[in-house]
């Protein structure tokens, strides 16, 4: 008598460090809650589930009953929780240290606060590396879930991929179970019907070699992604599923560890560098991903896409360092800070220091494609507030020099470091002369954290005349990765890439950009000229308490308007609480256009940051502020989302000098 298909389900629940509460609270409200509650009733109903270190956190002190309802599941073995680094981490780009504390840190969690330690780790984006094998074994974990196009691009064949494999580094092994893309695409928009069907027509194997159906996936699929509330929960997708499963002879419900420990391996695997198959587009710049995604298509009508698709392979995860700036300087900020916490004695190293370091290295910030944060100003800035608490923290353990020079992010351009202990200014030593890092250590706060116009493949799915949404035809629903929809009404004006970066003091004369060099001097290399002899520029910067002061000397007299850009990283961006105030009143919000003549100050209040940021000029000045947006693509549709307020002072050239000055204030706390 044949044996029924192992069902192995699981589902991975994440939000980002950071994230709002208000849509953490919807999360919960629409997915987290309904979900446990349905499969609280169905105790026969075994299942796997991963919830981040962070999130965990979170429910369990705002939604503490919910988390007793999944205690009571793993308690009365209904649940088998999987481990993962604790702030969702993708491994393979943080130090061998870390991993190994972020999986310990979060299999401690799980120990404490569920009673289980988890035998099986979840991987974030399913980013693998063979590096991240010592790590996780060393940590006790025995086995991972990747996807089955893993195994292809290793050679392996669909037919093959019945079990799990086991591969090794440096002598540690770990095994390896092949994630359904299939089941993947079936759950839950494909009617349960359908699905149960697919199930049962598994091909069963002999009593050696059970069949097993493999799928983990984002539980966000059940309840907040477009139109799913409504069909798992109100149409009953997810009850009729679990009632099908259980009434089905010929499928068995089944915990990883269960299977694990029954079965034995299928043989050893060696894996390539690879993520899961819609990252391979998503890695690679706009160019390189248009031919991909051509290839792709010719592919699939040809016919041969199904059978080849693991040998026409795009980008690695690592691409998102090389293809986005900001992406690559947080990270290498972050290693750069891994390594001095590292270096402290052991007794001058904190939990608070731990954790701060540990929530640098979020993955969420670090990447873009339909998901990933780095377009999310509030997801880079949790990044930065956790790198400028923890920079802080090392200071006072182990001052650094007032300034020094380094090649942070690997560019062949040094940076230079000023810092004063309240302030920090890091001068991008190119042809600019202008701040790329401007920190406050009293806020917690980077101003310089924001993010160029860069031309993205899927701007060419963007037409004149959104928002509007594509239909789905045929049963079920559509996955986010079919929809095109608009959140926002686009024009071909918001897809202009910069073609520079959006640092501050960024100069123009008469709209051309001013090339400088450094001066080596008394006053070290924050201090520049400009390259054209014709038009002599002198600029200086320097710190001075809570001020930043950049001072600009012209050696001869010339008839041009002389301009620089600032681009602040404001928390409010164009919510309520950021407001302009000029003499006094209160002019607009950061979300609009605001011009002013003959102005020699303006204050940029923002009650997310808990302060200010007041500009002064030295002569009068036309200011001319705007809101910096970009486009950016989510399962919501595109979206248009505010990066930062740009300034523009603009003034002719007739004094010889002229001192703008940008002095931070954090509010006093009542």
């Amino acid at each position: 008598m044949s044996q029924p298909v192992s069902l192995l389900f699981g589902v991975h629940a994440h939000q980002p460090v950071g994230n709002f509460p208000e849509v953490l609270r919807d999360a919960h409200l629409r997915c987290y809650k309904p979900f446990l509650e349905v499969l609280y009733r169905y105790p026969e109903f075994r299942f796997s589930v991963h919830f981040s270190g962070w999130l965990l956190d979170y429910l369990l002190q705002n939604f503490p009953d919910d988390m007793a309802l999944l205690h009571e599941m793993v308690t009365r073995r209904q649940v088998e929780l999987f481990g993962a680094g604790d702030t969702e981490p993708v491994l393979a780009v943080i130090p061998q240290r870390d991993r190994i504390g972020q999986v310990e840190t979060f299999s401690a969690k799980l120990a404490e606060k569920m009673g289980q330690r988890p035998q099986g780790a979840w991987l974030t984006e399913r980013v693998w590396e063979s590096t991240v094998v010592p790590a996780l074994a060393d940590c006790g974990i025995r086995y991972v879930i990747v996807d089955d196009y893993h195994f292809l691009c290793a050679g392996k064949a669909a037919d093959e991929l019945n079990g799990y494999f086991t591969t090794e580094e440096e002598g540690r092994k770990l095994d390896l179970f092949p994630i359904s893309e299939t089941l993947r695409y079936k759950i839950p928009f494909a009617p349960v019907e359908d699905t149960i069907a697919y199930l049962e027509s598994l091909t069963t194997l002999p009593a050696s070699n059970t069949a097993v159906a493999v799928y983990f996936d984002d539980i966000e699929k059940f309840g907040i992604w477009p139109e799913t509330y409504q069909w798992v929960y109100e149409k009953g997708w997810l009850e009729r599923f679990i009632q099908g499963v259980l009434a089905s002879p010929k499928i068995l419900p089944q915990h990883y560890s269960e299977y694990h420990a029954a079965e034995k391996t299928r043989g050893v695997i060696y894996l390539p560098t690879v993520s899961y198959i819609e990252m391979n587009e998503w890695t690679l710049p706009a160019h390189a991903a248009n031919t991909y995604a051509e290839l792709v298509q010719q592919a699939k009508t040809s016919s041969w896409y199904e059978s080849k698709k693991a040998f026409l392979r795009g980008g690695i995860w690592k691409n998102f360092f090389s293809r986005y700036p900001e992406s690559n300087w947080m990270h290498k900020r972050m290693l750069s800070l891994s390594a001095r916490l590292a270096a402290l004695p052991e007794k001058q190293r904190t939990g608070q220091m731990r954790q701060k370091l540990y929530e640098a290295q979020a993955n969420d910030a670090y990447w873009h494609g339909l998901f990933g944060g780095l377009y999310l100003p509030h997801l880079r800035r949790a990044v930065y507030n956790a790198m400028v608490e923890l920079e802080a923290l090392l200071d006072r353990c182990v001052p650094r020099p007032s300034y020094h020079t380094e090649d942070t992010d690997l560019d062949g351009v040094d940076e230079a470091y000023l810092q004063n202990g309240i302030l920090q200014a890091v001068l991008k030593l190119d042809c600019f002369a202008s701040i790329c890092e401007l920190d406050m250590y009293p806020l917690k706060h980077n101003f310089g954290d924001t993010l160029r116009s860069q031309v993205e493949h899927y701007h060419q799915k963007i037409q004149p005349g959104g928002p509007r949404n594509t239909n789905h035809s045929g049963s079920g629903i559509a996955s986010a990765h079919d929809r095109i929809s608009y959140k926002h009404e686009i024009s071909a004006a918001d897809i202009q890439a910069d073609d520079y970066p959006r640092g501050l003091f960024i100069d123009r004369l008469d709209g051309m950009f001013i090339a400088y060099r450094s001066l080596t001097s008394a006053l070290e290399n924050n201090h520049f000229q400009s390259e054209n002899t014709a038009y002599p520029i002198h600029k200086l910067i320097i710190l001075d308490d809570n001020r930043l002061q950049v001072t600009y000397h012209f050696t001869a007299k010339f008839s041009h308007a002389f301009s620089t850009e600032i681009n602040l990283a404001m928390p409010s961006c164009d919510g309520m609480g950021g407001r302009y105030i000029y003499q006094g009143k209160i002019p607009g919000g950061f979300g609009q256009l605001l011009e002013l003549t003959a102005i020699t100050e303006l204050t940029l209040d923002d009650d997310t940051l808990g302060g200010s940021v007041t500009l002064t000029t030295s002569h009068p000045v036309t200011l001319r502020a705007r809101p910096h947006f970009s486009v950016s693509q989510s399962e919501s549709g595109f979206e248009k989302i505010m990066q930062a307020v740009t300034l523009l002072l603009e003034w002719p050239v007739a004094a010889p000098e002229l001192i703008v000055t940008l002095t931070i204030n954090a509010r006093t706390q009542p």
